[in-house]
């Protein structure tokens, strides 16, 4: 049961092209820019109905992240809409196979644990921040 929750948790937040925010990037955000950094700050994953109900729905992360009030159930409905909206607004919509997002955790944590001089950078900078130095400018 562990290991099964472990890894519902860790494909949710810790996939490849999921991205994470310092404090000073949250500080002041809209409520538009909260929503856009629940899609970017979280991943799904694809599986069959069963699978979906062994996860409690929470590999529908995103759509929990948007609206975490709403009933687990609900976010296979919403999926849809959510990713519409991604496309529509150029925004990724991360999802993957199990296997293929936690091999990706795997891999960011194996990065993660190198010095940066071996692995050639430093964490990227967030989408967020990249779309308010292009509107700035």
């Amino acid at each position: 049961r562990n290991v099964w929750t472990y890894s519902i948790i860790f494909c949710g937040h810790f996939p490849t092209g999921v991205q994470t925010f310092s404090q000073e990037e949250t500080a002041d955000e809209s409520r538009g820019e909260w929503y856009v950094r629940q899609m970017l700050g979280s991943a799904n994953i694809e599986g069959s109905p069963l699978f979906h109900i062994m996860s409690g729905n929470l590999s529908h992360q995103i759509e929990h992240h948007l609206f975490p009030d709403l009933p687990a159930h609900r976010y296979p409905q919403i999926a849809p809409e959510v990713k519409a909206l991604c496309q529509k607004y150029d925004l990724p919509y991360n999802t993957g196979g199990f296997f293929h997002q936690i091999g990706t955790v795997w891999g960011k944590i194996f990065k993660l644990a190198l010095p940066n001089s071996l692995t050639g950078s430093a964490a990227p900078a967030s989408v967020i921040v990249e779309r308010k130095k292009t509107d700035a400018a």
